[in-house]
C-alpha cells in the first residue's frame, strides 16, 4: 500500500474509486476534478498500472487530489499485471469485480488510522460492495440512467430474467423492452448460484438499496424521467444529475489524448477542414474495446462505399497473430482506393471529441457506448447505432425512442447479424442527406446539454447541491 498526501485537514475529504476500464473512469475523473475546483479534498483508490490514467488529474490539482495506491489483488481467472478490463473484455468484468472486492480490508484500515478520515465515498456502479467500508457510499453511473432502472427491475430477479425470451419494463418510463439477447452483457453473464455471480449481483442491486446517494453523468433535459424513478425507487432525492460531463472535463486529459503521439491522428483534423459542405462527413467508430470480425469489416466497408456519404472510419487492428490471421479489424482490400478523397481511414487511435466537434462531421455510426453517446450529444451530430453488446442495446433504444437523433442498423442484433450493405448504405444516405429529422434533433439536443452544464443549468446547481451535501456530512459525523 502506497499514499501520496498532501491534504488540507480543514476541507471535507472524500473517496473516490473508479472501475478500471474506459468507459467507467473517464467520465468518473471528470467528475473528481469538478469536485476539487469546488474545494473539496479527494483521495482515489487506483492500482499500480492504472497510475499513469491519472496524471492529467493529478497534474492539475496536485494538492486537493491524491491516491492510495493499493496492489491489484490476484484472481485466477486474470492474468498476471491485467488491471484494466480493456485486456480481457466484457467476459473480465466478473472476475474483476470479485478481485477488487479483496481491498476492502486495507481500504477500512486506511480510513480508520487516517488523521482526516473521508466522510464519503464516491464509487463506480460495478463496486456496488463499497457500501461494507464503514462510510457513506455514493455510487456513481457511468452509464444511463436508463441503465439504473433497467437493473433495479432486472438483478433482483435475475434467476428468472434470464430464461425469457423478452424482458419487459412497463414501470419503467417509456415501457422500452429488450430481447434476451439484447440485455446488458452483465447480466447475460449471471449463472445462478454460482459465488462470483451471485456476489455481482448483491453488489449492483446495492446501488438502489444501500447507497446513501447515486450521481449520474446525465442531465434532466437528457434523462429527467428516469432520474425521478431512481430517485423513487431509492426513497429519496439524493440523485444527482451532473452531466454530461465530457463538457466540463479536464482540458485535453484523463485518456483523450494520443497514446502515440507520433501515430499521426492529426491528420484526420486536416482532412476534416479540407471537406467544404458542413455536417457532410459521417464518423465511424465502435469504441476503444471492440475489434469487429472479418466479415463485419466487410459489410460495414461495402455499405459505406455504397452510400456516397464522406466518411472518416477509425478502425481497431487485431494485436494478436490469430485475430490477423481470422481477418479481424481488417479492410478490405481495395476499398481505400476506391474511396479515395471520399472517404478516410484511420488505424488505432484518432481524437473523437475534436472529431465529433468539427463543423464538417454531422454524423456518428457508433456502437452507442455512453461516453461516445454523450460526446456525440454534446457535439450535436445524429448517431447511426449499431450496438454490440453491454449496456449499447439500452442506449441505442433510448437514442432513437426517447431522444430521436438516431437510427439503428438492421434490426439491432449487433455482431451476430449481417446487415444487407444496400440497406446499410441507403441507411447512411437516408441519415446524412441534407437536414433528416435526427440532425436537426441532434441540435437542439446539443444546446439543452450545453445549457445543463452552464452556470444556472440543471446539472450545475445539482452538482453544487452533490457538494453541499458532502460539506454537511462533516458536521453530522
Amino acid at each position: 500500500m502506497s499514499s501520496s498526501s498532501s491534504l488540507n485537514k480543514n476541507n471535507t475529504h472524500i473517496l473516490v474509486f473508479p472501475y478500471p476500464a474506459q468507459g467507467h473512469i473517464l467520465a468518473l475523473l471528470d467528475l473528481t476534478h469538478n469536485l476539487a475546483l469546488k474545494g473539496l479534498t479527494i483521495t482515489i483508490i487506483i492500482t499500480p498500472n492504472n497510475l499513469p490514467i491519472l496524471k492529467p488529474l493529478l497534474t492539475t490539482h496536485p494538492t486537493a487530489i491524491s491516491t492510495l495506491t493499493l496492489p491489484f489483488p490476484s484472481h485466477p481467472k486474470l492474468p498476471a499485471h491485467v488491471e484494466h478490463v480493456r485486456h480481457v473484455g466484457n467476459t473480465g468484468n466478473y472476475p474483476f469485480i470479485n478481485a477488487l472486492s479483496k481491498l476492502q480490508s486495507p481500504i477500512i484500515h486506511w480510513c480508520r488510522t487516517h488523521t482526516n478520515p473521508p466522510v464519503a465515498l464516491i464509487s463506480d456502479f460495478f463496486l456496488g460492495w463499497t457500501h461494507q467500508l464503514g462510510i457513506k457510499r455514493i455510487a456513481f453511473q457511468s452509464c444511463s440512467a436508463l441503465l439504473a432502472a433497467i437493473f433495479h427491475r432486472t438483478w433482483p430477479e435475475a434467476p428468472a430474467i434470464r430464461s425469457l425470451p423478452v424482458v419487459e419494463f412497463p414501470d419503467v418510463p417509456g415501457a422500452p423492452s429488450f430481447r434476451n439477447e439484447q440485455l446488458p452483457s452483465l447480466l447475460r453473464l449471471y449463472k445462478e448460484s454460482e459465488p462470483e455471480s451471485e456476489f455481482v449481483r448483491e453488489s449492483i442491486i446495492a446501488n438502489t438499496t444501500k447507497s446513501w446517494g447515486y450521481i449520474f453523468n446525465t442531465s434532466r433535459a437528457l434523462e429527467g424521467p428516469y432520474l425521478e424513478h431512481v430517485s423513487k425507487v431509492m426513497g429519496h432525492t439524493r440523485v444527482f444529475g451532473v452531466g454530461p460531463l465530457c463538457l466540463i472535463g479536464v482540458g485535453g486529459g484523463v485518456n483523450r489524448v494520443d497514446p502515440n503521439p507520433n501515430s499521426g491522428s492529426g491528420d484526420v483534423l486536416e482532412w476534416l477542414d479540407g471537406c467544404e459542405e458542413d455536417a457532410s462527413v459521417l464518423y465511424v467508430c465502435f469504441g476503444s474495446q471492440k475489434l469487429l470480425r472479418k466479415e463485419l469489416m466487410e459489410v460495414l466497408a461495402a455499405g459505406l462505399e455504397r452510400s456516397g456519404t464522406r466518411f472518416v472510419w477509425v478502425v481497431k487492428e487485431a494485436a494478436t497473430a490469430e485475430h490477423v490471421e481470422e481477418g479481424y479489424g481488417s479492410v478490405p482490400d481495395g476499398f481505400e482506393d476506391r474511396v479515395l478523397g471520399r472517404g478516410l481511414v484511420v488505424r488505432g487511435w484518432a481524437p473523437q471529441v475534436a472529431i465529433l466537434s468539427h463543423r464538417a462531421v454531422g454524423g456518428f455510426l457508433s456502437h452507442c457506448g455512453w461516453n461516445s453517446v454523450l460526446e456525440a450529444v454534446a457535439a450535436g451530430v445524429a448517431i447511426l447505432g449499431w450496438p454490440m453488446e453491454a449496456d449499447q442495446f439500452v442506449n441505442a433504444w433510448w437514442l432513437v425512442e426517447a431522444l430521436g437523433v438516431a437510427v439503428k442498423v438492421g434490426d439491432g442484433d449487433g455482431e451476430d447479424s449481417l446487415p444487407d450493405p444496400d440497406e446499410l448504405g441507403r441507411v447512411i444516405h437516408g441519415l446524412m442527406g441534407g437536414n433528416s429529422i435526427q440532425k436537426e434533433r441532434a441540435k437542439a439536443t446539443r444546446e439543452e446539454a450545453v445549457k445543463a452544464v452552464s452556470d444556472g443549468g440543471s446539472s450545475s446547481k445539482e452538482l453544487d447541491e452533490l457538494v453541499e451535501a458532502l460539506k454537511q456530512l462533516v458536521h453530522k459525523e
